[in-house]
C-alpha cells in the first residue's frame, strides 16, 4: 500500500461541537376583575396542558398574587402560547393578559 494519499481521503480533525441551550423565558397570568376562574383553568388545560390540579393552583396565585407563572419555555413556545391566550381570551370577550419574561 502506498504511504502517499491523496487529496481526497484528508479528514479534518473530529471538533466537538458545544449544543447551547436556548435562553428561557417565564409565561405569566395576569389577575383582573372580569376573567372567570373556571375560564383560566380551561386555558391552562387547553395551552399548557396542565391537569386539572395544577391548573386550579395557578389560578388561585394568579387571583390572590396577582399574577401567575404558568411555565418556562423557549422565546418562541413562550410566544405562541401568549398568543394562544390572548386568542382565547378575545374570542370569549375577557380581558385575560398574559406576559412573557426572561428567566
Amino acid at each position: 500500500m502506498s504511504k502517499r494519499m491523496s487529496l481526497g481521503t484528508l479528514l479534518k480533525p473530529k471538533q466537538e461541537q458545544k449544543l447551547q441551550e436556548p435562553d428561557q423565558y417565564r409565561v405569566v397570568l395576569l389577575n383582573d376583575d372580569y376573567t372567570t376562574m373556571d375560564f383560566v383553568v380551561a386555558v391552562l388545560m387547553m395551552v399548557f396542558h396542565k391537569d386539572e390540579m395544577e391548573a386550579q393552583k395557578i389560578m388561585l396565585d394568579v387571583h390572590k398574587k396577582g399574577r401567575g407563572v404558568v411555565g418556562m419555555y423557549p422565546w418562541d413556545i413562550a410566544t405562541t402560547k401568549a398568543e394562544q391566550v390572548h386568542s382565547l381570551a378575545r374570542q370569549a370577550e375577557f380581558p385575560l393578559r398574559c406576559i412573557v419574561e426572561k428567566a
